[in-house]
């Protein structure tokens, strides 16, 4: 039977509401969520939401301090179905892309890819230079997949939400959980049809 426990981690990359709508969805479809904020993220959620670091933590089934390395998630005795970085800042990435492990998102990172468990990173920067990019093909050369939360016009959004849950939703469907929460193009006459009431 195939654990449904999913490792988030938010970090102070622009996007704290990529996370909160991961920890959100993931409650929807009754997975267990295991949340750690790094330092960096935690000030984002600050300075981009209404939410409380203590209304946040109530998203998540289980939350661990930044620096607690000796966390459940930490071994991959644990079993998950790997983690998902909503949103990722560039020191995220770099740290993973070198096998740093000096924070505890790093590490549980670090470990779905050595346990070979999926790891989906939804990388925040633009633009990009060249280390960057190097950073981005390391960590693709070694089993993560970066999604960085692009807006897909095609299914007409309305609101930001509509951006958030369509991007948030894509990156979850890269670990076979579909959150039924978005219009999935199904050609030129399907999402945008629809949203024009045609």
């Amino acid at each position: 039977m195939t654990v449904r426990r999913m490792i988030v981690g938010i970090t102070g990359a622009s996007g704290a509401v990529y996370g909160i709508r991961v920890l959100e969805m993931l409650r929807a479809m009754k997975i267990e969520s295991h949340l750690v904020i790094s330092k960096a993220g935690d000030q984002t959620r600050a300075l981009e939401t209404d939410l409380s670091a203590a209304q946040l933590h109530g998203l998540a089934d289980k939350v661990y301090a930044p620096g607690d390395i000796a966390a459940a998630i930490s071994s991959g005795s644990f079993q998950t179905m790997g983690m998902i970085v909503a949103p990722c800042s560039v020191r995220t990435l770099s740290e993973i892309a070198t096998g740093v492990t000096s924070s505890l998102v790093a590490r549980a990172a670090d470990v779905c890819l050595k346990e070979r468990r999926r790891l989906v990173l939804m990388f925040r920067e633009t633009p990009l230079h060249a280390g960057h990019i190097r950073s981005m093909l390391a960590v693709t050369e070694m089993g993560a997949i970066v999604a960085v939360p692009v807006p897909a016009f095609y299914a007409r959004p309305r609101t930001v939400d509509d951006i958030v849950t369509h991007s948030v939703s894509r990156a979850l469907d890269l670990f076979g959980l579909d959150t039924k929460a978005f219009p999935r193009w199904t050609g030129p006459s399907g999402v945008a049809g629809r949203r024009q009431g045609k």
